[in-house]
């Protein structure tokens, strides 16, 4: 264990665009769409801003103190640094500080970190999670997720209703007279969403074929008769949570071999949701959803260079990032209480068709809560 002394010495030390770095953001409470610093001395945090950013970031932030960027800029040009970049005015603060080292996040950028160490700094680089509470989720965060949840059911049970309403022509479905398409039902989801303050990308309804890769979005006319992959993982636009579901249906007569898929695939992921609870292993959760689909004969493998079966995890937490820690899957995680993961084990085989069935759960004690409530419906009329 590093000494008291090591420790007053290290810095944490982001820069980045908090719009897309989930840490930069749960350290600051702060969204901005472009790289600015943040750093953690001797237990203060502190925002290192742009004149732009300066009141927005002093108003917003949840940060100890935030310092002006030109200032610190002026103070590095009477010390002799010419042409001072974002590096040496970190460097300024640091030297300040009496800070020799730095500990820096495993995605910071490699032309920042080779500056630093010619000005002499040791990086320290810390995988994910890099802050640790992060995995664990207060109750106001589950809160969070479970507003968002709520906003995915409702855009799901509208693009549900669309297809209910549609016809049946020649194996295709059709809607106010023309083919619906995976394009106009995943618009329907993504408005709905957006009235909700959520905002979604890469929104799956992918039918058929295109079911069996299991991030094909999806495109073009949806058939009748055969399986549909919802997957809808949008994100508040007010708190930045995530939520994430997935839902598999068909609108017309599913094969007696499709029923059976679902049926195989809606009992795995029940019996592994009723095995996530506190100390629990996502390893040995997901080698069970294995276990059961080769005993029930579908077999996973590489079949005329193409994957089917069961090729991808059980399970992912979600909260900032959708996939964050911890992992249901070959390599897994132990599960603790707080946790907000994902359970959703699906077969492919082209062909046939895809199901895929996912509700996010928050890991208690002794299981689990579903934070879940939509129904699991295979068959839409």
């Amino acid at each position: 264990m590093a000494s008291s002394t090591s420790q007053s010495q290290r810095a944490t030390v982001f820069i980045a665009a908090s719009e897309a770095d989930a840490n930069l953001y749960y350290a600051t409470k702060f969204i901005a769409p472009d790289p600015f610093i943040y750093l953690e001395i001797k237990g203060e945090r502190i925002l290192v801003m742009s004149d732009l950013e300066m009141d927005r970031a002093k108003s917003q932030s949840s940060v100890d103190r935030v310092l002006s960027y030109s200032e610190v800029e002026g103070r590095a040009k009477t010390q002799g640094i010419a042409e001072p970049g974002t590096v040496e005015v970190v460097h300024i603060l640091l030297r300040e500080a009496g800070i020799t080292q730095i500990l820096v996040p495993a995605n910071f950028p490699y032309g920042h970190a080779v500056k630093f160490q010619s000005l002499g700094y040791q990086l320290h680089p810390k995988r994910e999670p890099f802050y640790e509470q992060r995995v664990v989720k207060t109750a106001e965060e589950v809160r969070y997720i479970e507003a968002a949840q709520r906003a995915t059911e409702q855009a799901v049970a509208a693009a549900h209703d669309m297809l209910r309403q549609a016809s049946i022509e020649k194996d295709q479905l059709w809607f106010d007279g023309m083919p619906l398409t995976s394009e106009r039902v995943k618009k329907l989801i993504n408005v709905t969403l957006m009235e909700c303050d959520c905002v979604a990308q890469h929104t799956i309804v992918a039918a058929g074929e295109q079911a069996c890769d299991p991030h094909n979005e999806g495109s073009g006319p949806l058939p009748a008769h055969r399986s549909i992959i919802f997957d809808v993982f949008p994100r508040s636009a007010t708190n930045r949570y995530f939520a994430d579901m997935s839902r598999t249906v068909v609108r017309g007569t599913p094969s007696l071999e499709l029923k059976r898929l679902y049926q195989t695939v809606l009992d795995a992921q029940e019996e592994a949701t009723t095995k996530v609870k506190d100390g629990a292993d996502g390893k040995r959760i997901h080698q069970g959803i294995c276990t059961r689909f080769e005993k029930a004969g579908y077999k996973t493998g590489l079949v005329n260079g193409r994957m089917q079966g069961y090729f991808h995890g059980t399970g992912h937490g979600v909260g900032l990032d959708i996939h964050e820690m911890p992992r249901i899957s070959r390599t897994g995680s132990r599960l603790q209480e707080g946790h907000v993961v994902t359970v959703e084990p699906g077969l492919y085989y082209p062909g046939l068709g895809a199901v895929r069935i996912e509700d996010m759960v928050l890991v208690t004690k002794d299981g689990c809560r579903n934070l879940t409530n939509f129904p699991k419906t295979f068959e839409l009329g």
